[in-house]
């Protein structure tokens, strides 16, 4: 045995484990406010942090000190106060930002309490479906989404597919399949006003949160939610269809581009965003993929396995294995638009 690269080793493994307890802290502070509070207000004392935040002195100094070990806040001890610099503040509390990331940690406390169910899934090979999750999931991925979209979606991925914005600004029909609370689908309604919006999801109160969310926008009028599967969402002759960050958890991917093929326009596109991770283990070995794999494994396999469908992707079964699905479904046409760190993005044709 290599003593150095098992030391090496045990110290990642510590490296992981304190990220592991320390990220439980990042979602109590984003939840209760801390990080906001401390965003713009330069060096507080924990007293002064806690009576802006109404919380228990004693906690939050406990909390400021993980923090401080965490590098997320500076720590002054000169006068015993602690700053969050702008640039941390931008990851942690302006939900504006396109840096914003805190939607990852508001998932755990729900991906923690399904471990017994996904132990016993590992046994049996069957799945966990999305509904299994708590309510904090659905939220967590909402957040977590939602500022890389706001960012790119208008700006740079519409922009990159052929043909598309042309209709979008004199006026097209859009379905937003796997929606969610309804993020792509308002931010492209935003945009285009002479355009309808139609967004499709299974999950029940996903759909009653974005018909809120919609209400909320103003945007109600041109803009409709309903529960639905990728593989029966009514209507047709749309000339865009969205797949935002959803295509790897279905169960048959392969009947939701059937469906995509029936449903689109003559000319209409499907735009698919997918993770930008890779199906060779070894090319995941980055930060981003090993997000992206982790993710995988605890609720993107699970969730498709739970559809109880011939095909469950993952989220890293990479562009060869989607183009194949697609081209068995009748959409031959496969490009890829842009790329960013974190997602590839698709126009996908007849």
């Amino acid at each position: 045995m290599d003593e150095q690269r098992l030391q090496q080793f045990l110290g990642q493994v510590v490296v992981d484990s304190a990220a592991a307890f320390a990220g439980l802290s990042t979602s109590i502070g984003a939840r209760l406010g801390l990080y906001e509070a401390m965003a713009g207000a330069g060096p507080l004392s924990s007293s002064e942090l806690a009576e802006r935040t109404n919380l228990a002195e004693v906690y939050v100094r406990e909390w400021l000190a993980l923090q401080v070990a965490s590098q997320y806040v500076d720590y002054r001890p000169s006068d015993g106060s602690y700053e969050l610099p702008d640039e941390h503040a931008a990851v942690l509390a302006d939900r504006d930002s396109p840096a914003y990331a805190v939607g990852s940690f508001l998932m755990l406390k729900s991906l923690y309490e399904t471990e017994d169910e996904l132990v016993e899934a590992f046994r049996t090979g069957r799945g966990v479906g999305w509904g299994a999750h708590g309510p904090g999931l659905f939220e967590g991925v909402a957040t977590f989404f939602e500022p890389g979209y706001a960012a790119s979606l208008v700006q740079e991925w519409l922009p990159a597919l052929n043909g598309v914005v042309d209709k979008l600004e004199r006026g097209a029909s859009v379905a937003d399949v796997g929606c969610g609370y309804g993020s792509s689908t308002l931010l492209m309604a935003q945009a285009y006003p002479n355009s309808r919006f139609h967004g499709f999801d299974f999950h029940a109160p996903s759909i009653d949160q974005a018909r809120k969310n919609a209400a909320d926008a103003g945007l109600s009028e041109r803009v409709t939610f309903e529960v639905a599967s990728a593989q029966d969402f009514p209507g047709g002759n749309y000339d865009l269809i969205t797949y935002f960050d959803c295509l790897h958890d279905l169960g048959d991917p392969t009947a939701a581009f059937a469906r995509a093929e029936q449903a689109l326009a003559t000319d209409g596109s499907c735009l698919v965003v997918e993770p930008n991770a890779s199906s060779q283990p070894e090319k995941n070995i980055n930060p981003v993929g090993r997000a992206y794999t982790a993710t995988s494994v605890v609720l993107c396999l699970p969730t498709a396995l739970a559809q109880n469908g011939p095909v469950a992707l993952g989220n890293h079964a990479g562009p060869d294995a989607l183009r194949t699905l697609a081209a068995d479904a009748g959409l031959h046409d496969w490009r890829l638009a842009t790329e960013t760190i974190t997602n590839r993005i698709y126009q996908v044709k007849r």
